[in-house]
């Protein structure tokens, strides 16, 4: 096998209306898709979420990784992701550049899962054939007050989730201590609540009054109290609550995520593959945890996720959105995307290759003009 050619696509796919966190609104959502090709007439597929970035992420992949790649067996993925890393490591080592080679990294595997004739989950480990997903939501929007917080969340329990996140972090202590009363109250005392800041704290005193503020109402974790580079601030929320901090979906490649957990400021990780350098770096972060017990629960990308959760036994759950929540949108692009069945558990795809088939008209029509 022989790689002769690789392009990236950027794509914008617009919402139906601004939906917002703590800190930051959207109203659209973009993605680089890269495709591997080699001299067999074989393809593999990688992507990334760009905020507002994607056009960067996929001129990178053409100018600074196809070079690299050209004529390289795309099975060799350790030597390969060592390559795009040292090579680009003076302007690079996290952000455009480490998701540009993400986007590669994950269509490598996917060819080289697809060569072997295994579904990515068998190739890398097999650890489960379906795995446990949680409903992700509870977004701001001008229209959306309370009630329609709860009729979120039961919305999620009728589609058969024991687990939901929420978002928190953007109104004050008061105002999101009451939305955090009234989903505790929707989904009762027997279910699991997870807590999202996006990083909306200032500083750690900050996001401690507002993390005991909501200790009575049993979150699993909060993620990303405060800024992610803020790693003694993290810290020292994470010592000063009762339950744990989680996070990890922007971070980098594996020495990111030792720092973090080493330092004491985060006991949940949340390695994200299309960020932190592709399946070959996600996988060594989550057996990094493993040996540690740390446990993984990694961020949106269900469609990817899945396989590598259903790869590792130290994994948690797989971040899933709701299409009609009109949050996140991949899935429009995706020609079968993945949904969990009415327990909230999502089945692994079994075709070789890692199952996440991009819609080349849907790609087409979303399609990032220069």
């Amino acid at each position: 096998m022989e790689i002769t050619a690789i392009e990236s696509v950027p794509v914008e796919i617009p919402l139906a209306s601004p939906v917002s966190f703590s800190n930051r609104t959207l109203t659209y959502r973009d993605h680089a898709i890269t495709y591997v090709r080699t001299a067999d007439g074989r393809e593999g597929v990688g992507y990334s979420l760009g905020y507002e970035g994607a056009h960067l992420i996929s001129e990178a992949v053409e100018s600074l990784l196809e070079p690299m790649l050209l004529g390289e067996d795309p099975r060799n993925t350790e030597r390969l992701w060592r390559e795009m890393y040292d090579g680009t490591v003076q302007i690079g080592r996290s952000g455009i550049l480490l998701r540009a080679i993400s986007s590669v990294d994950i269509a490598l595997w996917d060819l080289k899962a697809k060569a072997a004739g295994q579904p990515l989950y068998k190739l890398l480990g097999g650890y489960a054939d379906e795995v446990p997903s949680y409903a992700s939501g509870g977004y701001y929007r001008d229209d959306k007050g309370h009630e329609g917080l709860r009729e979120e969340m039961q919305r999620y329990l009728d589609e058969g989730h024991d687990v939901v996140k929420m978002k928190v972090g953007r109104r004050s202590v008061e105002e999101e201590t009451e939305r955090v009363a009234a989903v505790r109250e929707e989904i009762g005392d027997e279910r699991t609540l997870l807590l999202d800041a996006n990083g909306g704290w200032s500083n750690a005193t900050e996001a401690i009054r507002n993390c005991r503020a909501f200790e009575p109402y049993d979150p699993y974790f909060i993620e990303e109290p405060v800024m992610i580079d803020s790693t003694e601030s993290m810290t020292a929320v994470n010592e000063a609550i009762s339950y744990p901090v989680a996070t990890g979906e922007l971070e980098g490649p594996r020495y990111d995520f030792e720092r973090l957990y080493s330092d004491g400021a985060a006991t949940v990780l949340q390695p994200d593959a299309t960020v932190c350098g592709g399946i070959t770096e996600w996988l060594k972060i989550a057996h990094h945890a493993a040996a540690l017990d740390v446990q993984i629960a990694p961020h949106y990308n269900w469609n990817l996720h899945a396989s590598l959760v259903g790869s590792i036994e130290n994994a948690l759950w797989v971040e899933y959105f709701y299409r009609d929540m009109d949050v996140k949108v991949f899935d429009d692009i995706v020609a079968e995307p993945l949904a969990p069945d009415d327990d909230g558990m999502i089945a692994l795809p079994d075709q070789p290759g890692h199952g996440v088939e991009i819609d080349r008209d849907a790609v087409d029509e979303f399609r990032r003009e220069a």
